[in-house]
């Protein structure tokens, strides 16, 4: 086949679309073959005829080709090479465009033939659908018909039916069967009761099968001219017919020959059956015979052929006229496109019955026919539905209208590429200068994280000499100044490292690779640890510190505790910093919870500002501390969680999964408050309210910035409201996952060895003794975690009636200080009923007192134990051991099991410390031999290099990763690939494990020990097979941890 060739496909396209688009290809063609100089243009290189006609087509594609090399010579930026393929590239794309207007043509066409097809299916499905379910129903109320037979005719004595009774029944009904044109009941009848039969009946029984086939007027009696039916061992005449049949009354069913292949099948089967389409009496029309057999009453379901013929009483036949059956189908049906359709049995495949429609009508379109299956509940018997359209498929106007506007497109695109070339020089050059310029800022931003990784690692090594040395002091004898010294110079160290931490979160947010982890914490433990941070210094300035958690908040979650911590750290450390007196008040509730009690009440939230309250002396406000508090409502109204119409991101929005779980934090205080000048730029990095240099507090200013940021990656928001003079408020929201805990009774506590009284303390009932609502509930949260049973009193009159009109007597009492300042007498707390020794122990709450005061408490009478605030579990535990005499000596002994424990770890562990310092590895091997450890040091990867070859008697390794002539990284794939080495000989026989060390498999823990903290690094610590990470400066504590995880 030709290319040319190819233009006509097999779509019988029009022979004048077809001689065009060859005309149009080859004119292409040649003028790509000229302009490339490949062909020399010749006057009858086409022949006469095709040149004559191609005239104007010649003038406009080389008029454009034309324009597009002048505008390619006279283009500056555009080089020869380049102004060569375009040129090809545009001839190419014309072409591809006719070849592109054909596709379109085809798949067009395609489409319009498909769904062509498509309807001819359909329309054709359903009309044999219909016609099968109205056939399904004459069926089932023919089956009916046979039933009342039996019912009526067979078991009845004397019979309820008569020919007149069946005939106007059955024309009554005949509504329900609107597909048959009569219906008839023949009985069984044998030889030997032939003749009693007829002398019953009065008539003879008549053959069927020797009938004139001529049809008969109404009028004439037509069983007349029947002959009687010849001898057999078997008849089946009719006795009952409908009025529309009422002609074969006599005629004997078993002496025709379809009617007979019909009784003797359906009554051995038991189902309806159908007789092949033949001319019915009387109306000559095509049709066909419906026969159910009448059994009798006790016929079992499961019963045999040979059962059901002898259990035969007769047979009920209903005739189909199959013509006027479709007939009257399609007159329901219309439709705008008209179908022809033909029925046929196709019992005899190789020779089918038409039932309906003629062969070859006129104006049909032969080129397209569906047939569809017929089911008549038969299973024998086989019937189609042939379709074919009416008319032919119209003219594929639109596939050409649209081939042709896809061409006219591909011409115009064509001609605008031609100017679009010289912008793609443009477009390359600045391309270049775009790449340049991301390179120099891809490079800018290694260079910024390399100066970070260097700045942080050049600070913290010193540093972590600094803090090590200070630390191993620390452990000396000092007197009482020289600790003081020390202490200080460590807090100014750790300070200081604070202050770089800071610096690099903020960078690592900046460049976008700060990443959360996502494990279980248990959130009450990280506020307890946030309170011991800060508790020394709220002492100090005597400020109420306290944390209030909802009971609907789950004990564990899943999500960062580290940056969870740091968040609320930088608020509740600013707190602190801008507070002189009254309080500082932590609290966490669900979203949820706040959203659907939007005006929550003191007795739902403790921490809620309420209003003044007036009790005895005391006229404060209901707050931690009697001091007013900015409205915290306010610094949480506009976030999205608590909007219906948005939501911050698609996992607030499903709170309605059970494992999401979405927190409310607020930190409340009753500091400054932040100037209304200065509010609009609290979360801009490195700003402060106040940046003078005579500022009376210090910092850097980017604590918040982080805390934002650090609270938009949990997925929330974070806002805030101040008064001046009168404190602020921060509230911020958080995503977490609902985690797994396995619950020991005690909310956010884990009791320890040395917790073992607090398990004596469950179960206790305490009474708590405040004036102020919200401080008596916190303490009261705090007391309920450990197991307690507690109750509270507004003042000494109250609890004097709640300890001696109680079921059930109380085993302590805990008094703040601010009741025993405005109280009376607190022995009157200590009733003795009839010489009961259940007397309760006294606690004082304060959160600070001069010795002169705890004095005076104890004196009185007021206290056995003073407890100082803020209060959390393990504090709480301690001193209510201690004032109820449980666990003293546990306490002394478990001390002694922690650090036994500890020295039992390490003690014989062989470690190697590897650093270029000398100043850590004396830190290192310091903090480790404190525990009993061996340690030994090595001052480059090349010496680690040598003492880890196995075999070796090493248990450990610390490895710095910065180090001259070889880093710690090549020195791991060092080790590591020595190891791989060994093992694969030991594994493949060609080593003995007793000749290395009795190890059959060696692998030694390595620990990065490093100043820098970028992610990149730690992610760089993995790849080369370390085991862990620890940055400096380290403390005793993490180095333990991280050793632990090996031994």
């Amino acid at each position: 086949m030709s290319y040319l060739g190819l233009l006509d496909l097999d779509l019988k396209l029009p022979s004048w679309y077809s001689r065009t688009w060859r005309w149009v290809l080859l004119d292409f063609t040649m003028n790509f073959l000229i302009e490339a100089e490949i062909v020399e243009p010749k006057a009858g290189y086409l022949g006469g005829s095709v040149n004559s006609g191609l005239k104007w087509w010649g003038k406009f594609t080389g008029g454009c080709l034309k324009s597009y090399s002048h505008q390619k010579t006279s283009s500056s930026s555009s080089s020869k090479v380049g102004g060569t393929w375009r040129n090809k590239l545009l001839i190419l794309w014309l072409i591809g465009g006719l070849l592109g207007s054909i596709c379109v043509f085809w798949y067009l066409h395609g489409q319009s033939v498909g769904r062509r097809r498509e309807m001819l299916a359909s329309m054709c499905d359903e009309r044999a659908r219909m016609l099968q379910d109205q056939f399904n129903v004459s069926l089932n109320h023919v089956r009916a018909l046979a039933i009342l037979v039996s019912t009526f005719h067979h078991e009845k004595n004397p019979s309820a039916i008569d020919q007149r009774t069946f005939a106007e029944y059955t024309e009554r009904t005949a509504f329900e069967r609107p597909l048959t044109s009569g219906v008839a009941y023949a009985v069984k009848v044998l030889h030997s009761d032939r003749e009693r039969f007829e002398r019953q009946q009065g008539w003879v029984i008549k053959r069927m099968d020797a009938q004139d086939q001529a049809p008969v007027p109404d009028d004439e009696y037509f069983t007349e001219k029947q002959q009687p039916s010849p001898v057999q061992d078997e008849y089946a005449p009719v006795i009952f017919a409908q009025n529309t049949v009422s002609h074969i009354v006599s005629l004997d069913m078993m002496s025709g020959k379809e009617d007979r292949e019909n009784v003797l099948r359906a009554r051995a089967s038991g189902k309806g059956v159908l007789t092949s389409p033949f001319r019915l009496l009387k109306s000559m029309r095509l049709g066909v015979v419906l026969t159910f057999a009448v059994y009798k009453k006790h016929l079992p379901s499961d019963a045999t052929p040979m059962e059901r013929i002898h259990a035969t009483e007769g047979y009920l036949g209903g005739a189909f006229d199959v013509g006027s059956l479709v007939e009257k189908l399609l007159q329901q049906l219309s439709s705008k496109q008209t179908i022809i359709v033909n029925v046929y049995d196709t019992t005899n495949a190789s020779a089918p019955i038409s039932m309906y429609g003629s062969e070859n009508p006129d104006m049909v379109d032969d080129s397209m026919h569906h047939v569809s299956n017929l089911n008549f509940g038969d299973p024998i018997r086989n019937h189609e539905m042939h379709c074919r359209f009416k008319h032919k498929a119209p003219f594929p106007y639109l596939a050409i209208t649209t081939s042709v506007g896809v061409l006219v497109i591909a011409f115009l695109v064509g001609h605008i590429f031609q100017a679009a070339v010289n912008r793609i020089a443009e477009v390359e050059h600045d391309y270049q200068e775009m790449m340049e310029l991301k390179m120099r800022a891809e490079a800018a931003d290694v260079a910024k994280s390399q100066f970070l990784a260097t700045v942080s690692h050049e600070i913290r090594t010193p540093m972590n000499g600094v803090l090590g040395m200070l630390q191993m002091l620390l452990d000396t004898e000092l007197d009482v100044t020289q600790q003081d010294y020390a202490k200080t110079a460590q807090g100014s160290g750790k300070a200081l490292i604070n202050l770089i931490n800071e610096v690099l979160d903020q960078a690592k947010i900046e460049s976008g690779k700060l990443e959360l982890e996502a494990v279980q914490f248990d959130v009450r433990a990280v506020l307890d640890d946030i309170l011991s941070l800060f508790a020394g210094k709220s002492q100090d300035k005597g400020i109420e510190l306290a944390v209030y958690v909802s009971d609907q908040v789950p004990d564990i979650l899943i999500g960062d505790p580290g940056r969870f911590r740091q968040i609320i750290t930088n608020l509740v450390g600013n707190s602190v910093k801008f507070t002189a007196k009254g309080h500082i008040f932590v609290s966490l509730h669900l979203v949820e919870e706040v959203e659907s009690l939007m005006e929550i009440s003191t007795e739902a939230a403790p921490n809620i500002l309420s209003g003044p309250i007036k009790n005895g002396l005391i006229n404060l406000y209901n707050t931690l501390s009697g001091y007013p508090i900015a409205d915290k409502r306010r610094s949480w109204e506009n976030f999205k969680a608590f909007n219906r119409e948005g939501c911050l991101s698609p996992k607030t929005c499903s709170q309605s999964s059970f494992d999401s779980i979405n927190l409310l934090i607020t930190v409340e205080d009753t500091g400054v408050g932040i100037p209304k000048e200065a509010q609009a730029r609290v979360f801009t990095p490195f700003m402060q309210a106040d940046s003078s240099t005579s500022r009376t507090y210090g910092g850097t200013g980017i604590g918040l910035s982080i805390s934002k940021c650090l609270v938009e990656l949990m997925n929330g928001e974070i806002g805030f409201v101040s008064e001046p003079n009168i404190g602020s408020c921060f509230s911020f929201t958080a995503v977490f996952t609902r985690g797994k805990s396995a619950s020991n009774g005690f909310k956010g506590y884990k009791p320890n060895q040395s917790d073992l009284g607090i398990f004596e303390l469950k179960g206790m009932r305490a009474l708590v003794v405040d004036p102020r609502p919200v401080r008596a509930k916190v303490t009261k949260y705090h007391l309920e975690r450990l197991g307690l049973q507690v109750e509270i009193a507004t003042d000494f009159g109250q609890a004097l009636f709640t300890l001696t009109n109680g079921s059930r007597p109380f085993e302590m009492v805990l008094v703040d200080k601010e009741a025993w300042l405005h109280g009376s007498n607190v022995s009157r707390l200590l009733p003795r009923k009839n010489g009961s020794p259940h007397v309760p122990k006294l606690f004082l709450l304060a959160t600070s007192m001069s010795p002169t005061e705890i004095s005076s408490a104890k004196s009185a009478g007021c206290a056995e134990t003073v407890i100082v605030k803020p209060l959390r579990a393990s504090m709480l535990v301690a001193s209510l051991q201690r004032g109820m005499g449980y666990g003293s000596k546990r306490n002394n002994l478990s001390q002694g099991l922690a650090i036994s424990s500890l020295k039992s770890l390490l003690q014989g562990k062989k470690i190697l410390v590897v650093d270029d310092n000398l100043v850590n590895l004396r830190v290192a091997a310091g903090a480790l031999k404190k525990y009993g450890a061996s340690v030994a040091c090595a001052s480059s990867g090349k010496a680690a290099l040598l003492m880890l070859k196995p075999p070796h008697d090493f248990n450990a390794c610390f490895m710095d990763v910065q180090m001259p002539e070889m880093d710690g990284f090549e020195a791991t794939r060092r080790i590591r690939d020595m190891e791989h080495e060994l093992n694969d000989k030991i594994e493949h026989g060609e080593a003995l494990p007793d000749a290395n060390g009795n190890v059959r498999r060696w692998h030694i823990p390595i620990l990065a020990m490093t100043a820098d903290v970028i992610q990149a690094t730690q992610e760089a610590c993995s790849r080369c097979g370390m085991d862990g990470y620890v940055s400096k400066p380290f403390e005793e504590d993490k180095l333990y941890r991280e050793v632990a995880r090996f031994f």
